[in-house]
């Protein structure tokens, strides 16, 4: 196992803390097996089928890491309505001996929230709160458009980045754009990312650390073995064979 140096090496659930495990969000499979989860120094990306958890972990961690709950960086503290579960609760993080001097949260469910939050900042003058977000207002891009500019103007690098499902906003083309991006965060300005994802365009990243959240637990996976992954390669392989199966045919 890799030993982490980033500016978050893990998170902790303290489960003398949880009030019972036959609740939610405790009552979710992964989480009731959650102890201690190591993350990877440079990119650590967290998978699984809807409702296993990993959209309620990486909100978890975020909050943890000191984020607004709906997304931004450190400095917004905005609420347009309270759903954050109580799982950072009876979490703990286990920073790294650095500290991040640049951070964001950045979540699909919620991004407009946080569009609409800069734009009061700014206070309508096209100021630098939207210079620092590549100088248009991010509700007057397409969402691809506005998420690829906040990654590029926005992440300024030293920092701790986390992202909720970033591939909703993304076609093919610009996943690989972020990919990029990533990489020369990671590489050349000593960031770390913490994602959670559908995406096989993302999660082939080079050397990122990937966990399958089931019915078991966290499993730690290379990237041919998800199941994501198998699946998408044999639809292209052979997509009227999934079709049938998907259709009710033969």
């Amino acid at each position: 196992m890799r030993t982490s140096t980033g500016f978050l090496r893990a998170v902790r659930l303290l489960r003398d803390q949880v009030p019972g495990f036959d609740a939610y969000p405790f009552s979710i499979p992964a989480i009731r097996q959650l102890d201690e989860l190591d993350l990877d120094p440079k990119v650590t990306f967290l998978i699984g089928d809807n409702g296993s958890g990993k959209s309620t972990l990486i909100e978890a961690i975020a909050i943890l890491a000191g984020f607004n709950a709906e997304g931004g960086s450190r400095n917004f503290n905005f609420k347009t309505r309270s759903s954050e579960s109580p799982l950072h609760t009876v979490m703990r993080p286990v920073r790294g001996v650095a500290r991040p001097r640049d951070g964001f949260f950045l979540r699909a469910e919620s991004y407009f929230n946080v569009a609409t939050e800069i734009e009061r900042l700014d206070g309508g003058t096209r100021g630098s709160i939207i210079n620092s977000y590549g100088g248009v207002s991010l509700h007057e891009q397409s969402h691809g458009e506005s998420f690829i500019a906040l990654a590029m103007h926005r992440f300024g690098g030293q920092g701790l980045y986390i992202l909720d499902e970033p591939e909703a906003a993304l076609s093919p083309q610009r996943q690989l754009t972020l990919l990029s991006i990533m990489h020369d965060l990671v590489e050349d300005r000593g960031s770390q990312f913490i994602i959670a994802t559908h995406s096989p365009i993302l999660l082939a990243c080079p050397g990122a650390r990937i966990y399958e959240l089931d019915e078991a637990g966290f499993n730690e996976c290379d990237y041919d073995a998800l199941d994501v992954v198998r699946l998408t390669r044999g639809f292209l392989d052979d997509p009227e064979r999934y079709l049938r199966a998907a259709l009710g045919g033969d």
